[in-house]
């Protein structure tokens, strides 16, 4: 399954222009947004597989999908672009952006940890994990150690 959803990951907020490694807004590494327009195809895809795979399984350990069938027909309805090639928890995490009225109107269910905070908090912590996991990959991954 492809994970490609958009042109490029950008989201509009991008923090690498004021030093950050790793873009708060997008998830992607300063060099992969400097270097996009240069990226293959295959490239590309190898940086939205990972960033895909990454929220989801971020998503995955705040919420529990309880009805797929609900949360894909919510996708249709808000008219996500390519839904139908997200795994659930990056499906569910984008239509949480949106600001349901909770989580159950589009199928979801908070795990124990997350159960007492509402749908802004929810996508924030989200966020932010997906935030920290993508530093800890990029630090393990480029970042030179002293010797």
């Amino acid at each position: 399954m492809p994970a490609r959803l958009r042109r490029t990951p950008c989201v509009g907020i991008c923090s690498t222009t004021y030093g950050d490694l790793v873009c708060r807004g997008c998830k992607r590494f300063s060099h992969e947004i400097v270097g996009w327009n240069g990226f293959s195809e295959a490239q590309r895809e190898l940086v939205w597989t990972r960033l895909v795979t990454l929220l989801s399984e971020v998503a995955e350990s705040h919420i529990n999908v309880v009805d797929a069938v609900r949360l894909r027909r919510k996708a249709a309805e808000f008219r996500l672009p390519d839904a139908v090639r997200l795994p659930d928890g990056a499906l569910a995490f984008q239509l949480l952006r949106l600001r349901p009225p909770d989580l159950a109107a589009i199928g979801v269910a908070a795990k124990p940890q997350a159960a007492t905070q509402d749908v802004r908090d929810v996508v924030r912590t989200i966020d932010r994990d997906f935030y920290e996991r993508s530093t800890a990959h990029y630090e393990r991954s480029f970042k030179i150690r002293a010797s």
